[in-house]
């Protein structure tokens, strides 16, 4: 390489060093995670905050009127999390998330609700 080259890498250098290694923060990609982490939100059935909300009501011809209605997720752990992500259910879609984006949506959701 060119000395005259070498002179122009010195001057990023500094840049690198403080600069963040992500261009997002652990919260912020919880919250992208979370509405929308594989073009279906999760707040679309669990809330904003995770507090959970109405999905739909129906009649069905043995039982009457029924709501099908999102859990709230608030003050569920994240081993209870981790294993609801990875458990079939008969509403909820499969996400396929990693044990790492699912705990970012852990994250998010607690420091979400602590500010509430």
């Amino acid at each position: 390489m060119e000395s005259g080259k070498v002179r122009y890498l010195y001057l990023f250098i500094p840049f690198m060093l403080v600069s963040e290694e992500s261009f997002m923060t652990n919260y912020e990609y919880g919250e992208m995670l979370y509405f929308n982490p594989r073009g279906i939100s999760c707040a679309a059935c669990h809330g904003d905050l995770g507090e959970g909300k109405l999905i739909g009501k129906y009649i069905d011809e043995e039982k009457g009127k029924q709501i099908i209605k999102g859990s709230d997720i608030r003050t569920k752990s994240l081993q209870e999390m981790l294993i609801a992500m990875n458990t079939k259910h008969s509403i909820m879609p499969r996400y396929y998330l990693t044990n790492s984006e699912v705990e970012r949506i852990y994250e998010y959701l607690k420091k979400k609700n602590e500010k509430k």
